[in-house]
C-alpha cells in the first residue's frame, strides 16, 4: 500500500471524496486525456494486488495509454503534468473521532502540488478498512477499475455532477435492481436478513447467496443480469469505522446503489435490513 495519507475535509456526500478546497474541475478532467496514466504497483511481496490491478488495466483500461511503475518512480514523476496515476491511497476522515483508515483506489493527476492530498481527484473508490485483508476486494477489481473509468467519462459529459451530490445521482438506479440478482456473501448481510426467507419479507427482487468464486465469475463474464455487493468495513476487527454499501453491475460496472453508515453499538458491519428497505421502493 502506498504510503499516501489523504485527509478528506467533508463527510461523504458523494461517491467522488474531495476536500472543499481541492474540488477537480471539468478542465481537470479535460486534462486527464491528454495525459499518460501510470499504474502505481505495491511494494509488499506478500500481496495479490499487482497481478490483479495489471490484470484489471489490461482487460479495461481504454482512455487514455498507461505504463506500471513503482512507488519510488511515483515519486519522482508525480510533478509531472503530462501524467495521471491509478494509485491506492489511505483516507482519513476530518473530525471523524474513530481515527479509522480507510484503502482507496483512486485516480489523480501530476502537477505543482506540493502534498499528495492536494493532487486533483478525479475518482476515489473504497476498497477496504486498513486492516481488513486484502482478499475482502482483490477478487472484484476489475469492476472497480471500470467503474472509475466510466465515472471519469461521465463527469467530463457532464460537469454539473462535480459539484452535485453525486451519492444522489448514482441512487437513482435503485429501482433498477428488482431487475437483476444481486449476489452477496452471506457474511456480509445482517443477521436479521441473513436469510433468502429474511429478505423476501423485505426485498421483492432476486438475491443469491453466493462464494467470491461466483462474484469474480459474473464479473470475469460480464453477466448483464447480476449485481454484487462490494462492502467495505472493519471486518473481524473490533474498531469502529464506516461501513460502505455499494452494489455494483457485473458487466457495466454501473452503481446500483451506495450508502454508508457508522460500525457501533448494535449497528453491524453489514448489508443492513435498511439497505433492503430503501432499494426496494
Amino acid at each position: 500500500m502506498n504510503k499516501i495519507i489523504v485527509t478528506i475535509l467533508i463527510c461523504i456526500s458523494g461517491l467522488t471524496l474531495y476536500s472543499q478546497e481541492h474540488l477537480p474541475t471539468s478542465s481537470d478532467y479535460t486534462k486527464f486525456y491528454k495525459t499518460k496514466t501510470l499504474v502505481v504497483l505495491e511494494d509488499q511481496l506478500f500481496s495479490d494486488f499487482n497481478d490483479k490491478i495489471k490484470e484489471a488495466v489490461k482487460q479495461n483500461w481504454t482512455l487514455t495509454e498507461y505504463e506500471f511503475i513503482s512507488n519510488a518512480e511515483f515519486e519522482k514523476k508525480r510533478f509531472n503534468s503530462s501524467y495521471s496515476f491509478l494509485l491506492t491511497s489511505i483516507v482519513t476522515f476530518n473530525k471523524d473521532k474513530t481515527k479509522a483508515r480507510y484503502n482507496f483506489l483512486s485516480v489523480v493527476l501530476g502537477g505543482q502540488a506540493k502534498e499528495i492530498g492536494d493532487m486533483p481527484d478525479l475518482c476515489s473508490i473504497p476498497l477496504s478498512y486498513v486492516r481488513a485483508d486484502e482478499e475482502n476486494y482483490i477478487y472484484k477489481l476489475t469492476a472497480l477499475v471500470q467503474f472509475i473509468q466510466n465515472h471519469i467519462v461521465l463527469a467530463t459529459k457532464n460537469p454539473q455532477i462535480i459539484t452535485e451530490n453525486v451519492l444522489r445521482y448514482y441512487n437513482k438506479n435503485n429501482a433498477r435492481t428488482k431487475d437483476k440478482t444481486i449476489y452477496v456473501l452471506k457474511k456480509e448481510l445482517a443477521n436479521d436478513v441473513n436469510s433468502l426467507a429474511k429478505i423476501r419479507k423485505i426485498y421483492p427482487g432476486k438475491v443469491k447467496l453466493v462464494e467470491a468464486e461466483e462474484i469474480e465469475n459474473a464479473i470475469k463474464n460480464k453477466d448483464n443480469n447480476v449485481i454484487f455487493l462490494h462492502k467495505v468495513g472493519p471486518e473481524n476487527t473490533k474498531n469502529k469505522a464506516r461501513c460502505f454499501k455499494i452494489l455494483i453491475g457485473a458487466s457495466d460496472a454501473k452503481f446500483y446503489y451506495f450508502d454508508y453508515h457508522m460500525v457501533r453499538g448494535k449497528q453491524s458491519d453489514s448489508f443492513l435490513k435498511s439497505d433492503f428497505k430503501k432499494i426496494s421502493k
